[in-house]
């Protein structure tokens, strides 16, 4: 086994594979069906294992993502399942949940809190704060066929619910204006311009990647959502690229419902997400 992940993590690193070792290690433990951290005291590896290893390795060299070749992305508590189609959760975006986790929303809200989770994807965000709040009101919304799919098997048994809805369509869903005490979103916010790495240009969708020529087509429209769904005093978190926080913060000023504005970092220490709160109404 030692053997088998040593000339795996070899192949990777010459195909340009960032985490070779820790890519070699996770696709050696699920082809054995064990975790990670039991991978090396397996018996000798058999021929089965090998050739079976040995496809996902050739997979992974070509630059396919090791979450669709495994079938599932980590994210915070979470587990969940991903593939071609839909955008796999980054760590970076633990950072904008650690800052909801930190709300305080379990002690404002008399009433039963309504969480929203904008341009859902997989549910990730959802899924973490429903799981921290289980008494509240979760709704995940998503518009593309795929990703809604994902997001409804990662959320069965939960109590969040999927809507099939477009967050850039005016007058969206008045249903939630100043109802909503928590609206997180990681959008589609990469610049047209921008050039990326294999396995995101080729591999996850553009439509949740690309924000417009300067990152902000998706942005814009969800801090006017923000304005007109939270209730005074409510607030939010978008994310956005590391090149467009000051844009995203000056959208949100600009909008004048917004106090409390200000420029995040994950834990790299680059800008990562914006976070405001809604002011009082008028």
């Amino acid at each position: 086994m030692r053997q088998a992940v040593a000339a795996a993590t070899a192949r990777l690193a010459a195909a340009g594979v960032a985490s070779p070792r820790i890519d070699a290690e996770l696709l050696a433990a699920h082809v054995a069906g064990v975790d990670r951290g039991r991978l090396m005291i397996l018996d000798d590896a058999d021929e089965q294992f090998e050739q079976a290893y040995d496809e996902l390795v050739a997979a992974r060299s070509r630059r396919i993502p090791l979450q669709h070749l495994i079938g599932t992305a980590p994210f915070g508590p979470l587990t969940l399942t991903v593939g071609p189609g839909v955008f796999i959760p980054r760590p970076e975006t633990e950072a904008l949940l650690e800052w909801a986790l930190k709300s305080g929303l379990g002690q404002r809200p008399s009433h039963r809190p309504l969480i929203v989770d904008l341009c859902t994807g997989s549910g990730a965000l959802a899924l973490a704060l429903a799981a921290q709040w289980p008494d509240a009101r979760v709704l995940a919304v998503e518009n593309s066929p795929v990703a809604l799919e994902y997001a409804r098997r990662n959320a069965a048994g939960t109590r969040v619910e999927v809507l099939a809805a477009d967050v850039t369509a005016p007058g969206l869903l008045p249903e939630l204006d100043d109802r909503v005490d928590l609206l997180v979103s990681n959008p589609p916010y990469i610049p047209e311009s921008a050039v990326l790495e294999r396995e995101v240009a080729e591999h996850d969708p553009a439509q949740a990647l690309f924000g417009g020529p300067d990152g902000m087509s998706v942005i814009r429209p969800i801090v006017t959502l923000a304005a007109r769904w939270l209730r005074e005093g409510a607030s939010c978190a978008v994310e956005h690229d590391d090149t467009t926080s000051e844009l995203s913060v000056e959208a949100f000023i600009r909008d004048g419902h917004f106090t409390d504005v200000a420029a995040r970092r994950d834990l790299a220490g680059r800008p990562r997400f914006v976070t405001a709160t809604r002011i009082g109404r008028s």
